[in-house]
């Protein structure tokens, strides 16, 4: 086993371990994957300063999301897929998640189900929502996440239409793996993970097959989903989902500062600036840098969080210290999730954590309540 020393590390050794089609999936952008690349390179512009003779005992990095203990300002973003990562992929992360003391968010497009995440942890967990056109299938899932003990719920605002993946065309990606000549050389050489799966019952969606009307299968499931993401999707949904639901409301997808004020009108918990990890609109902003402008427009009214490119506890400091009262990490668990399973999982939480701590003690911080962006060399951030 090789030494894992940061999020790299993980990534290089799913890229062994994860068939392409699967890795490819989680590790991409759209078209050009220019706004991919630029949710991590703009955190790598931003530059901290150094303070010493500081004291630097007894920190902590524990603070709050929506009122929920965190032991750092992180949450496992929703990844669709997951399951496909590694076998039980969303029921190792959600229990690594429930370990280590911070929100794992399952996605509407996971392999484990609601109730399969639910069986297999005690702390409540979050779930992420897609608008469909189907209502009485959304109603269904709103009413299963509550039973499920979910204590928020996370509407997913920028997949109204599905941005073009280049690299998941080629690879022919579907769930179960298309028995392409190419794919079934693929797996060949990925052993683990096939033995891991012959070793679970889940490999479909969850969440929908046997739960929708008409969905029975992975081929009335694709039927379904192609006419099923509503391209009419408006501030009025917000407000139907927000009745339906009634508890805490995150809305993930904001980039621009005209929707976050039309969030906080629409009476939202907190709002995710994210442009979907790159994966909607190439050549939008990237999350980073969108951030600064619509913390001074709203940061005092709702809580806002970021998500995309974070690879570090590095990112997440600086993500805060610019005002983000929370982050999402996706492909930071992924890559732990494909490499290690469960553990790996909790070596990414672990190595995200240790450097957010080290760098916040090196800033001159104990607390992480007491970092703004005085930690931040002036000239190196974007501001709003």
């Amino acid at each position: 086993m090789p030494v894992i020393t940061n999020i790299e590390d993980l990534r290089l050794l799913a890229q062994k371990r994860v068939p392409r089609m699967f890795y490819d999936y989680a590790d991409s952008g759209s078209w050009t994957e220019g706004t991919y690349r630029a949710n991590s390179e703009d955190f790598q512009k931003i530059k901290l300063r150094q303070r010493v003779a500081v004291n630097m005992e007894n920190r902590s990095t524990a603070t709050q999301m929506v009122g929920v203990d965190v032991k750092m300002p992180v949450a496992i973003a929703p990844v669709g897929l997951t399951g496909m990562q590694h076998a039980d992929g969303e029921i190792k992360a959600a229990k690594a998640s429930e370990k280590f003391g911070i929100p794992f968010i399952l996605s509407t497009m996971s392999i484990c189900s609601i109730e399969d995440v639910a069986a297999a942890t005690q702390a409540p967990f979050w779930f992420q929502l897609y608008m469909m056109r189907d209502r009485e299938a959304m109603s269904n899932m709103i009413e299963r996440a509550r039973k499920a003990r979910c204590n928020a719920l996370v509407l997913t605002l920028d997949l109204q239409v599905i941005g073009q993946r280049h690299k998941d065309l080629k690879n022919g990606l579907t769930a179960p793996p298309r028995p392409t000549l190419a794919n079934i050389i693929n797996l060949m050489t990925k052993p683990r993970w096939c033995l891991g799966m012959v070793g679970t019952r889940r490999h479909t969606f969850g969440n929908l097959v046997g739960h929708v009307k008409a969905v029975s299968d992975m081929k009335s499931l694709a039927a379904w989903t192609n006419e099923q993401f509503d391209p009419r999707l408006s501030w009025a949904d917000v407000a139907w989902v927000k009745e339906k639901w009634g508890g805490k409301l995150i809305l993930k997808g904001i980039q621009d500062v005209e929707d976050a004020k039309l969030a906080v009108h629409s009476g939202a918990d907190a709002i995710v600036v994210s442009n979907h990890g790159g994966r909607q609109l190439d050549g939008a902003q990237s999350s980073i840098e969108a951030l600064p402008a619509i913390i001074s427009a709203v940061g005092s009214s709702i809580e806002v969080w970021m998500d995309g490119g974070i690879r570090s506890g590095q990112d997440v400091l600086k993500a805060w210290a610019l005002g983000a009262k929370g982050t999402l990490i996706g492909r930071a668990m992924v890559y732990g999730l494909g490499a290690m399973g469960e553990a790996g999982v909790t070596k990414a939480l672990q190595i995200i954590h240790r450097e957010l701590d080290v760098t916040m003690a090196f800033c001159g911080h104990t607390n992480i309540n007491t970092v703004d962006r005085d930690i931040l060399l002036p000239g190196t951030y974007p501001r709003g």
